[in-house]
């Protein structure tokens, strides 16, 4: 080691002594840090007890049997009993099933005056792909429960009955109501005395605003005079809502499935599985939670944030629903205070997983449509580039087939020079083709292996030929092929969009229906997808015609570029044919070029060159240059 690399060293060395002990915190800062893990970690110990005691209650609660009868001669004593079971909710737990619809242009909302909640969302500019309306829930099993303790015992609303308002007036239970422009739609649960009288300034009330042309509602949950009512020693609410998500597809996309999204509290996105069962436990803040299906979602977005989430998907084995996909659940706590009236905010977006739409909310749900994300460059590629491309096309209302095939040709364009570039690479490698072959006849053998390619190297640089020019271009392309794939099926604008013979852009065009399922690839044949991968096979013949004498070093490579095609068959012949449909006319369009390449290039005037640059010294790079001096400096020869 010399003595400027010695004091290089003892440098990095002080530097990074001096910037630990710098940053190093003092034993007040440490104190202060200490006592806030420790005011955090007791008010996680108290919750976790008050939930264990929630559960607990709530398992005697549902083994007590309940009073039922047709005839009550005892209406005293049942209210007793029911007081004993629902203290100040006693007369809430007495009622008749009943939906108020709530109608606007976008949305169909089935409130029940069980739970407060609805029981049903509709979305009105949407059907399913056999033609029915559109509902994200099964009514039977969708459940929106808030929990908590009163007078020592467990309350859940979704048991309760309560009073339906409109603008802070009551309406009949049962009624239709149109939104022109904006309205509160509320659910009152009303406290009673003991004589099961109610009580107007004790209640909890679901406030929902509504808003004519919008898929996000203003949800917000009001505690009124619940200071009595509600337990004390209560610092949060548990928020349980249950949902059976229902198919609305043709067909299901295993790689844009059905599933629960969430967004961490000024941080990321995550999600669970989307094709088995799945857990999390969050023990950070979380920001909102998402029911998410293909083309659709309902979000419950919390103004602030919840303290925690517990999230579940899975699918049950057997439900009496035909169109039943997933069954998903989603446990969280937010704080409360029981001193006082309290607004706890929320919002909800149910809707549809359009990237504009979301994206205008600034509050990261588009991330539930699967762009790429998980790779910065693919999400890059389809916000900046191909989205707003594709919706300016879409905005002149052409047929989408047209569209996609506008589209294809603007990107093909774009891409030109990188193409331009591959092809010239194996126009080089094809009119090197000839000498190579005398390299490898002059070592035929096994063991000579080293010194042929040592050979070859050596005539590629004084050509002036670089083999891997033509790997760059396309290894240059691959992203936006693969922001391509991501794309076209998590397009919502393809959904129910007829071109040719294709009936659904979003889903595959079957021109058979076979009576028998064929292993890895279906009981449908789709032509969109016969016609990419013959054209992709086409495509790989005449691309190793260009190779020349790089095909010929890897005949394993040539070998399964056939079989690829063939093995992707199976995938995209129940994957969306408007991606098929994009690389059928992206293989079309390179044809196209390839034919315009080979008349533009003089491959008779690119071999005289070739041989021209075989005459000259072959000039050394700087960094070779570098290499040798320090060689030299070295004493090696």
């Amino acid at each position: 080691m010399n003595k400027d690399s010695l004091i290089g060293f003892i440098l990095i060395a002080v530097i990074l002594i001096g910037y630990s002990i710098w940053m190093t915190p003092s034993k007040e800062e440490l104190e202060r840090r200490q006592h806030k893990l420790d005011s955090i970690a007791q008010v996680k110990r108290q919750q976790q007890l008050q939930l264990d005691s929630l559960k607990m209650l709530s398992e005697q609660q549902q083994a007590e049997p309940v009073v039922v009868a047709d005839k009550i001669d005892d209406t005293a004593s049942v209210f007793r009993q029911l007081s004993d079971r629902f203290g100040s909710f006693a007369a809430a737990a007495i009622g008749q099933d009943q939906s108020t619809v709530v109608t606007t242009d976008e949305l169909t909302l089935f409130f029940s005056n069980k739970g407060g909640f609805f029981r049903q969302a509709g979305l009105n500019k949407y059907k399913t792909w056999d033609g029915q309306a559109l509902h994200l829930f099964d009514t039977l099993h969708n459940k929106f429960d808030i929990s908590f303790f009163s007078r020592n015992r467990i309350i859940n609303t979704a048991g309760l009955y309560f009073e339906p308002y409109l603008n802070g007036n009551p309406v009949s239970p049962g009624q239709s109501i149109r939104i022109a422009d904006s309205a509160t739609f509320s659910m009152r649960l009303y406290a009673s005395d003991e004589a099961g009288n109610r009580i107007d300034n004790q209640y909890i009330e679901y406030q929902y605003r509504i808003r004519n042309g919008e898929y996000m509602l203003k949800f917000d949950v009001v505690t009124k005079g619940m200071k009595d009512v509600i337990a004390q020693n209560t610092s949060f609410l548990n928020i349980d809502w249950q949902a059976d998500l229902l198919q609305q597809e043709r067909s299901v996309d295993q790689f844009n499935g059905s599933t629960i999204y969430f967004k961490h509290h000024n941080d990321e996105v995550d999600y669970l599985s989307e094709n088995k069962a799945d857990e999390k436990v969050i023990k950070t803040r979380v920001k909102w939670v998402s029911f998410k299906q293909r083309f659709f979602s309902a979000s419950l977005i919390a103004d602030d944030a919840f303290d925690n989430a517990l999230l579940k998907v899975n699918t049950k084995e057997s439900h009496p629903n035909p169109r039943y996909l997933r069954s998903v659940e989603a446990a969280m706590d937010v704080p409360y205070n029981p001193t006082t009236d309290q607004v706890i905010g929320f919002s909800m977006y149910i809707g549809p997983n359009s990237f504009s739409e979301m994206r205008a909310y600034k509050l990261d749900l588009e991330r539930q449509i699967p762009l790429g994300w998980g790779f910065f460059l693919l999400g890059w590629i389809n916000m900046y580039v191909v989205i707003p491309i594709f919706n300016w096309l879409g905005s002149y209302g052409w047929n989408y087939g047209i569209v996609i095939l506008i589209l294809t040709l603007i990107i093909k364009i774009i891409l030109f020079p990188i193409a331009y570039k591959t092809y010239l690479s194996s126009a080089r490698m094809r009119v090197l083709k000839p000498e190579i072959d005398e390299i490898s006849a002059k070592f035929p053998k096994q063991e000579d292996a080293m010194k042929k390619q040592q050979a070859i190297m050596e005539l590629y640089k004084k050509a002036g030929v670089n083999p891997m020019a033509g790997c760059v271009p396309m290894l240059l392309q691959l992203p936006i092929l693969i922001a391509m794939f991501r794309f076209f099926p998590a397009s919502i604008e393809l959904r129910q969009q007829s071109f040719l013979w294709a009936h659904d852009l979003s889903s595959y065009d079957s021109i058979l229906d076979l009576s028998f399922n064929i292993p890895f690839y279906g009981s449908h044949v789709s032509l969109f997808t016969l016609l990419m991968t013959a054209s992709t096979i086409i495509y790989t013949y005449l691309n190793n015609q260009m190779m020349g004498a790089q095909s010929n070093q890897l005949p394993g490579m040539k070998t399964m570029m056939y079989i690829m095609p063939i093995m992707f068959l199976g995938l995209f012949n129940n994957y969306a044919s408007g991606l098929s449909y994009y690389y059928l006319l992206a293989n079309l369009i390179t044809f196209a070029q390839m034919y315009i390449f080979r008349i533009s290039i003089n491959e008779e005037k690119l071999h005289r060159q070739i041989q021209e640059n075989k005459k000259k010294p072959v000039k050394k790079s700087a960094f070779q240059k570098r290499l040798e001096e320090a060689a030299r400096q070295r004493g090696v020869k």
